[in-house]
């Protein structure tokens, strides 16, 4: 009688590889994702820099995949090789990219995609000399179908944990050479478990012992690492900075006063903040005549709540702030709190740590009178989806019927055709649109929209107390020169984000991009 074969139990060495699998596919992943952070953070434009880090990346794992046709004895050897070096060059990118582009910025993209394809094709090594490694033991059906559910798994841990807990927590320099550390930890796992083929054990534990003391090293001075490049980047003393799920945020002090940056790039200075707050919100508020309930959409640093605090009509302000790290930032730390005139603890401002978008979007908000619109400029699809025409519509819901909205809309004189572009789009969902412009020295020309059912006239006073608008600076801030004067603009919509590729072309040419 013929007895079907019991199922092999799988042996511990088996195991031990395939939980490898588990932490080689999670840290190669990681290394890709800190890698489209850093150059988002960097470069802007968030899909593009994802899409061609993923490909880039991608196409390494199959260069590699390809390469490992030419391992053919001592392979667990070459793994615990490629296992140090994966854990030293994929642990150190985000280290080595910060620095980069803080002392050699022209060549950070060639680095950057240079370590993106030495960690793509070493990992690509990896999974083929694992599964020709277990195949001595375990059957061909079984070898791929274990190695890739292990593989996913890990794919899908470390994409789960990146936003959520490592970037929040740990920061992109502590999290890369702590999975380097993993990556490591793995190669003395293989050193232990294949310490009878090994030729040159003692060779191997002393590079193990080495990979993991650099290692280890690096994770005790990663703090040191990160203000070292961002000392040399930000130029002035940092205060504060934090790596959130959506941004990195800097505070510098120095003879300019306090500077806050998000992702590198300037959101204002304390020396000439004013300019810009004032210029943002006094124009539709004085204009409005009596606003009771305000909307400030952006500006978690509370600057803009503080000018509208200034009407004592106000009964209402509310903020929404997509990071809540931001609100917390400017709420808590005493510089902040002092710059913001504490507008975030007054009793009239509710704050609501919420996508702007979908904020608009649930059902019974009632009307605003006011609605700023303070968000950062359309430097990836993320932020320019807040300025396409379906945003617009939805602004134009939640406005009373003699409301104004105001929208911060970059420079008409360096990015010019973004800002008639915003003008466009505001227009084409039946919203009067008022263009203006103010000079703020750190950032130059800048320009505003105000949007609303009903025109805009100049108010008959301005609260007092202001250090740069009165009554007759108003109407010289809708005059556009010729070299800001309207150009023709297509309507910025969700299906085609116009305005990211716009913005990023006119700000190209001037920052070298």
């Amino acid at each position: 009688m013929n007895v079907p074969a019991l199922p092999a139990t799988p042996r511990p060495l088996d195991v031990a590889l395939l939980a490898s699998v588990f932490v080689i596919a999670a840290c190669g992943l990681l290394y890709e994702l800190a890698a489209g952070a850093l150059a988002s953070y960097l470069l802007g434009d968030s899909v593009l820099q994802f899409s061609t880090i993923i490909g880039t990346y991608l196409f390494a794992m199959g260069v590699g995949s390809w390469l490992s046709r030419y391992f053919e004895r001592q392979l667990p050897a070459h793994f615990l090789r490629i296992e140090l070096l994966v854990a030293l060059v994929g642990g150190a990118l985000p280290a080595t990219l910060f620095i980069a582009h803080a002392y050699v910025p022209g060549a950070f993209r060639v680095l950057l995609y240079g370590m993106v394809l030495l960690v793509g094709t070493l990992v690509g090594l990896e999974i083929p000399l694992v599964m020709r490694i277990l195949k001595r033991n375990v059957q061909l059906k079984d070898l791929v179908s274990q190695v890739l559910t292990f593989d996913y798994l890990g794919a899908l841990a470390v994409s789960l944990a990146f936003p959520l807990l490592l970037v929040p927590q740990l920061g992109l320099v502590r999290t890369g050479l702590l999975f380097g550390f993993m990556n490591a930890a793995v190669a003395v796992w293989a050193l232990w478990l294949f310490r009878h083929e090994l030729r040159r054990l003692r060779a191997h534990a002393l590079a193990c012992a080495a990979v993991l003391a650099a290692l280890g090293a690096g994770l005790a001075g990663a703090e040191h690492i990160t203000r070292f490049a961002e000392d040399r980047f930000y130029q002035d003393h940092i205060v504060a900075s934090h790596s959130s799920p959506y941004q990195r945020i800097v505070l510098t002090q120095g003879r300019q006063g306090l500077r806050l940056y998000l992702n590198g790039n300037l959101q204002f200075a304390e020396s000439d903040e004013y300019r810009y707050h004032e210029a943002l919100v006094h124009p539709a508020m004085a204009a409005h005549g009596a606003p009771r309930r305000v909307a400030v959409l952006g500006g978690g640093d509370g600057m803009a709540v503080r000018e509208i605090l200034k009407y004592p009509g106000v009964e209402s302000v509310t903020l929404v702030e997509l990071d809540p790290a931001m609100t917390r930032l400017f709420a808590e730390h005493p510089l902040l709190r002092r710059l913001n005139g504490d507008a975030l603890h007054d009793a009239r401002v509710r704050v609501v740590n919420q996508d702007a978008f979908q904020w608009l979007q649930q059902p019974g908000l009632e009307p605003f009178d006011v609605i700023v619109v303070d968000f950062p400029d359309p430097t990836n699809f993320a932020i320019g989806k807040l300025y396409t025409n379906s945003f617009y519509a939805l602004l134009d819901q939640r406005l009373a019927a003699s409301g104004y909205a105001v929208v911060q809309t970059t420079s008409p004189l360096i990015a010019r055709k973004s800002f008639w572009t915003v003008v466009a789009t505001i227009e084409s969902v039946g919203l009067g649109a008022t263009p203006y412009h103010a000079h703020v020295p750190s950032f130059g020309e800048w320009g505003f929209v105000i949007a609303g059912h009903r025109p805009w006239r100049q108010p008959p006073a301005l609260p007092a107390g202001l250090r740069f608008l009165d009554l007759p600076s108003l109407a010289p801030l809708l005059d556009f020169p010729r070299d800001m004067a309207r150009v023709p603009a297509e309507v910025n919509r969700l299906s085609n984000q116009v305005l990211v590729h716009t913005y990023e072309q006119e700000w190209g040419r001037v920052l070298g991009h």
